[in-house]
């Protein structure tokens, strides 16, 4: 009986103490609410009535842990030193605590008490930086540093980025501490200018927190190397277009323009640019190693050079570069020029040949080549390039009009077009009969030249035999003389 009494009397006890739990539960109320350094966040006082319902004698307190915030009694505000230090502001008609401006060290345990009630909030604070203040130059690598702070043990977060066209973007942690993580981002382009969002997400406590943050690039639009293809004579414009006044870029960054005919040749500066604080795009000439212009009217932040007739040395990388705070960023175009040319130069006869040449300044990408094809030939008036061939010869026997055509990836990018035209029939009988009278005429020089050989070959023979007779009657009369006097 007394084991019965005593199971009895636990069970009993154990009832009163859920009872007073679930009452104390009732009374109390434990929430979550998350912040971002920098912004602002509102703590609810749950359960609370309106300004207008509330009685007369309802007190309401304010406290971060145990210091006492702020006490509102009869519709009058008492706050404390700490509550004014803090920059914290009430919400009426329902006592929120406002807070802005937050802090990592803001977060922790703030509770609102009014009647028998007591509305516990656990703040939890993040706190993102960005590397150069969210300034970057194009292929440049953007670090971000994630903080958080609680007072209750710090969960293990996961992060995700999305850029600024939602596009997800995978970071590459670099160091991973409860309280701190660093990632990288992959390399930046003017295109990524904008609004990013980092998204932290925790399964205990549940939290799911959505950090906005801006990039702007500042760099060029163009792609970072491009090659422009134009013909020997022709005009041409290279640009360079800026983000500049896109991404509104207050502060000031100079640049120049860059030009040189082959990678190991020595640069030459064309211009050099400047963008004060007012945003004007200012630029001086600095060069004159061959005739070029700075056009007047160009859309703002862009940079151009108008070459009014195109040499075949204008080649090469014309390398526009930016420089801001001691980093640069740079935009390519590369320069090739075709021409092309006959030997011989003129009308082709009938029957003759002709070699038409088509070149290029520079080495072609691999899916790049030069075509030679006769308007309205045949299959056999085509001839391609190999891989690489900045040369094309072709030896022609027709006449018309032969065209030299740049192709790249199955595309014509530019074409060059020489008239090769026929000689007249006249003209014809005149190269024949200049050519058999020059037979002729070669015919009857060698054969002078024979026959003048031979009548100085005789004449030689001949005062040969007359000397040799000479020397023979001299020799005789002296014989005679000599007999003549011995007797």
């Amino acid at each position: 009986m007394e084991s019965c009494g005593t199971a009895v009397s636990c069970m009993a006890a154990a009832f009163l103490l859920l009872l007073l739990g679930l009452l104390s539960s009732m009374a109390q109320q434990n929430e979550l609410q998350t912040g971002v350094a920098g912004g602002e966040v509102t703590l609810n006082c749950t359960g609370i009535l309106p300004d207008s319902k509330l009685s007369q004698d309802t007190v309401v307190t304010w406290k971060y842990y145990d210091t006492l915030l702020c006490r509102i009694e009869k519709r009058n505000y008492w706050k404390t030193p700490a509550f004014i230090r803090g920059g914290f502001d009430i919400k009426a008609p329902y006592k929120q605590l406002w807070m802005q401006n937050l802090k990592l060290s803001d977060a922790g345990i703030y509770t609102c008490e009014y009647s028998s009630h007591k509305v516990r909030t656990s703040l939890h604070v993040f706190k993102l930086t960005i590397s150069l203040d969210g300034h970057f130059l194009q292929n440049e690598v953007p670090e971000l540093i994630l903080m958080q702070n609680s007072s209750s043990p710090l969960p293990d977060l996961n992060i995700a980025l999305f850029d600024s066209n939602n596009n997800r973007v995978t970071p590459e942690l670099q160091n991973k501490s409860r309280q701190k993580y660093i990632v990288n981002l992959r390399k930046l382009e003017a295109m990524d200018s904008g609004t990013w969002v980092c998204q932290v997400h925790s399964d205990s406590p549940l939290i799911k927190q959505n950090i906005s943050f801006a990039v702007k690039v500042l760099g060029f639009q163009n792609p970072v190397l491009e090659r422009k293809y134009v013909t020997v004579d022709s005009t041409v414009i290279l640009s360079w277009h800026l983000n500049s006044q896109k991404i509104r870029w207050r502060k000031g960054f100079t640049g120049q323009l860059n030009w040189k005919q082959q990678e190991s040749a020595n640069a030459h500066e064309l211009l050099n640019f400047s963008v004060p604080a007012q945003g004007e795009l200012l630029e001086t000439k600095k060069s004159s190693i061959f005739l070029f212009e700075i056009p007047e009217r160009k859309p703002e932040s862009t940079i151009e050079v108008r070459l009014p007739k195109v040499h075949f040395n204008h080649s090469g990388q014309y390398q526009c570069q930016l420089e801001y705070q001691g980093r640069h960023a740079q935009s390519q175009i590369e320069l090739v020029v075709m021409k092309v040319s006959a030997n011989p130069v003129g009308p082709l006869s009938r029957g003759a040949n002709m070699t038409l040449t088509c070149q290029v300044s520079r080495p072609l990408p691999p899916n790049a080549y030069l075509r030679w094809e006769r308007v309205n030939g045949t299959k056999m008036d085509i001839k391609s390039s190999k891989q690489r061939e900045v040369k094309l010869e072709v030896n022609i026997s027709a006449a018309g009009l032969w065209s030299c055509h740049l192709i790249e990836d199955s595309e014509r990018k530019i074409s060059l077009h020489y008239h090769v035209e026929e000689a007249a029939v006249w003209i014809n009988y005149v190269i024949i009969g200049a050519s058999v009278g020059g037979s002729l005429l070669a015919f009857a020089l060698g054969c002078l030249c024979i026959i003048s050989g031979i009548s100085r070959h005789r004449r030689r023979q001949r005062a040969k035999r007359m000397a040799q007779a000479r020397q023979h009657l001299l020799e005789n009369k002296t014989c005679q003389c000599q007999h003549w006097l011995k007797k």
